[in-house]
């Protein structure tokens, strides 16, 4: 094999992640035995550990993390002929969760932090406007105080995106813990990652909570009694089994991301065509993933992956400009901060099983990219 087809940076890390799982496989082969599959014991203590960790008054476990937000869109009584302000930058899944709704998905630009900007939520802000979706992209928090002040000076509930950003803090306080909920992803490429798909929401009102179990069990108060109109949106018992588990080891995870995307930032800080992100002290950021910007970015790219360093870009075509989107009017060239990250960002692996000198090789390929 050329040597250069070989790769010696992964971005994947799950085989890693679950190479020993005979704790899982021996607490799956009880549930077996159990039956106890649907909402079982294993979903209640898992939402509890969830819960506790986030300092949040209740978890609930969903389908996804898009459920995570259409749920919680709708316990908001956000329906058609609403508005939704969010991030010019994210996911579809945030865009779809409004679509799903019936609601029109308002976006604004950004910043280089990767996330919202309170002066533009508020200048988008009208009489339609139902909610507000900051998206806490790659890790970081988006600046949830002066959000939270618009919002409620206007009025309006937050239901935070925090699907990359469990366990990441700004002031001490947890991203999606800021708004009425927050909505996390347990998809195999997110911090705590499962083995399909699976979300969860937290909120610490009592009213909301209940309304948010309700909605994900078909609207069931119990067996026989059906409340209101639900989904069928409950996380797999089987999935609270690997989420619980993956959980406990968040610590040393958070702690391995931050020390590896800390030799990127030292590496990168002496190669003038790479800009690292600023870093606000106020947030321990999780690094869902690591992005920097860089001078002719997809040439980089190339010989990133032929020099085997498993680079990736997030996403290079944003999603205002995405054709199933189209309909919602908007031009190229409406959010110029969104369009230059789409051009100028790439991703490295910076997850937790990344050796240091895999790090210092990564590092070497970009400086001999460009000639340092």
């Amino acid at each position: 094999m050329n040597e250069a087809a070989i790769t010696k940076v992964p971005f994947a890390y799950l085989r890693e992640q679950f190479a020993d799982a005979e704790r899982i496989f021996a607490e799956l082969r009880a549930l077996v035995v159990s039956g106890d599959f649907t909402l079982g014991k294993a979903v209640a203590e898992f939402e509890a550990a969830f819960a506790a960790r986030l300092r949040a008054r209740h978890a609930i476990g969903v389908n996804s993390g898009t459920d995570a937000l259409k749920l919680s869109l709708r316990a908001l009584g956000v329906g058609p002929g609403d508005e939704v302000i969010t991030a010019a930058n994210t996911f579809i899944a945030t865009a779809g969760a409004v679509a799903d709704v019936g609601a029109r998905t308002v976006f604004v630009d950004v910043d280089d932090s990767f996330c919202i900007g309170p002066g533009q939520i508020e200048r988008a802000i009208t009489a339609k406007t139902k909610a507000i979706i900051p998206v806490h992209l790659t890790g970081n928090v988006a600046d949830m105080p002066r959000i939270a002040e618009i919002a409620a000076r206007r009025g309006i509930p937050i239901v935070e995106d925090a699907c990359q950003a469990l366990c990441s803090t700004l002031d001490g306080a947890c991203a999606g813990t800021w708004g009425a909920t927050g909505t996390f992803s347990l998809h195999p490429l997110k911090f705590l990652n499962i083995w399909g798909d699976g979300g969860v929401i937290v909120t610490n009102d009592d009213a909301m909570a209940r309304q948010l179990r309700l909605l994900r069990n078909h609207g069931l108060q119990d067996r026989d009694r059906v409340v209101l109109l639900g989904v069928n949106s409950r996380l797999d018992t089987l999935q609270a089994v690997v989420a619980r588990h993956v959980l406990e080891t968040a610590d040393t995870i958070i702690r391995r991301r931050n020390e590896n995307a800390a030799v990127y930032d030292a590496g990168f800080a002496s190669i003038p065509e790479v800009k690292v992100p600023p870093r606000n002290p106020r947030v321990r950021h999780t690094f869902v993933t690591y992005q920097v910007f860089a001078k002719d970015r997809d040439r980089l790219l190339a010989h990133c992956i032929a020099n085997g360093v498993e680079c990736k870009v997030h996403y290079p075509v944003p999603l205002y400009r995405q054709p199933g989107l189209g309909h919602l009017g908007y031009q190229a060239g409406a959010f110029p901060v969104t369009d230059r990250h789409a051009a100028e960002t790439i991703t490295f692996p910076v997850h937790q099983y990344v050796a240091r000198d895999q790090l210092d090789y990564a590092i070497e390929v970009v400086r001999r990219f460009y000639g340092a």
